[in-house]
């Protein structure tokens, strides 16, 4: 039976601020601050302990060898060597991030019944451009079964950052839906990360109906106010729409399409005047995970930032007291994750599946997140300031840390 599991990002050992984002407000603003790596991991396996409590299904992703010293190899230098910022790059652990892992199209989209997935070539930041190997080697483990189709990179220079920029419409999980790319277009002082033309491709590549296939211009206003990724002003779940006023550069033009492809829609829409652009993106609203429940209706698993801006959680609190399809606020605790610039929704990439075709390694339970959690309370670093990154011990620290983690999950072949 074909259902959504999250897959979340497990927060690596390397964890810091060295605000590489351009264009991420959060993530500049905390740059130099001392990281916790073990209380931003932990923090991680509580989200997902959350969701498993709701009877949500609960995957996960492992860190990916930091710092990358074959990347340093390959521009010619070393971690000790290298320049402060090649160095912050390779120490990165933004794979964290899942919703960046790659674009998902489910088997019901496809024509060839297959449940497709296109890792991410994050090319336009050097510090998350060369996650994709990485990537690219779980997601093969992963979705090994003959159900999915795993797809190498679009090619550079066609920036695709991956799930952030996608949502999906429809009537249930298991049913046909409208699938809906979210691109930019550059010329502010941010970059536009995610290109048409990579969105074209991958909407190709997973053999997409062109009738139920959309695609809609970020806003320009949106991207230099910091929505660095469409996921931080809108998000989709089955027949809703949850989104900021200012997400699409032709707003009316955007919904009267959307409308057209998927009639059933109900757009929720934030309006500029009751939550600002600056508030929802402080708060990441919309970074959030709108999920179905078990038990009926939608829930709207936010960061606790959302409860401490009180014009976001005033309009909350008015939404839900209403008659519409989100019933429930369920706020997460994801600080340090954050800090860095990625609220519940970056943590996660959602994969309609059935479990039974899921390689059961990364699939959570209780069990396997008490195991993941003591290797984190063992290896963990409890914190990293920026001139950390220059020691060869702490490099050697956080590898054992990772290794430790793959010997627990059985996942030796990823070192």
């Amino acid at each position: 039976m074909l259902t959504e599991i999250n897959f979340d990002g497990i927060i690596g050992p390397s964890h810091n601020y060295a605000g590489l984002s351009r264009g991420n407000i959060a993530s500049a603003s905390h740059a130099g601050d001392v990281s916790q790596p073990r209380a931003a991991a932990l923090q991680g396996i509580e989200k997902m302990r959350h969701n498993l409590a709701l009877g949500l299904p609960q995957g996960f992703f492992v860190p990916l060898d930091r710092p990358d010293a074959p990347w340093l190899a390959a521009l010619g230098t070393t971690i000790e060597g290298a320049e402060n910022h090649l160095r912050a790059q390779a120490w990165s652990a933004s794979s964290m991030w899942a919703a960046n892992a790659a674009t998902v199209s489910p088997a019901p989209d496809s024509a060839d019944g297959k449940c497709h997935l296109t890792v991410a070539n994050l090319v336009t930041m050097p510090h998350r451009s060369h996650e994709w190997p990485g990537t690219l080697a779980q997601l093969r483990l992963a979705f090994a079964h003959p159900a999915f189709a795993v797809h190498a990179p679009v090619p550079a220079p066609f920036g695709d950052e991956g799930a952030a920029n996608h949502m999906r419409l429809c009537s249930g999980h298991d049913g046909a839906g409208v699938e809906i790319f979210v691109y930019g277009v550059g010329g502010g002082r941010f970059p536009a990360r995610q290109h048409l033309d990579a969105s074209k491709a991958v909407a190709r590549r997973h053999r997409l109906d062109p009738a139920r296939t959309l695609f809609i211009r970020q806003s320009d206003t949106a991207i230099q106010g910091g929505a660095f990724h469409n996921d931080v002003v809108a998000v989709a779940n089955e027949h809703v729409l949850f989104t900021h006023e200012t997400a699409f550069e032709d707003r009316d033009a955007a919904h009267a399409e959307i409308r057209a492809a998927f009639p059933m829609v109900e757009i929720v829409e934030v309006p500029a005047s009751a939550v600002s652009l600056p508030d929802a993106i402080k708060s990441y609203l919309f970074n959030a995970q709108l999920v179905s429940l078990p038990e009926g209706g939608m829930g709207l698993v936010l960061p606790t930032e959302a409860q401490e801006t009180p014009t976001v959680w005033d309009w909350l609190e008015d939404m839900v007291a209403g008659n519409g399809p989100i019933r429930r606020l369920l706020p997460v605790d994801v600080r340090q994750s954050m800090a860095n610039g990625g609220g519940p929704a970056c943590l996660r990439l959602r994969v309609v599946a059935d479990p039974a075709t899921v390689d059961p390694r990364f699939v959570a339970d209780e069990g396997k997140l008490d195991r993941i959690a003591a290797v984190i309370a063992a290896h963990w670093p409890e914190a990293i300031a920026p001139a950390g990154l220059a020691s060869a011990a702490l490099a050697a620290d956080v590898r054992k840390a990772r290794a430790a983690l793959l010997d627990a999950l059985d996942l030796a072949e990823l070192d």
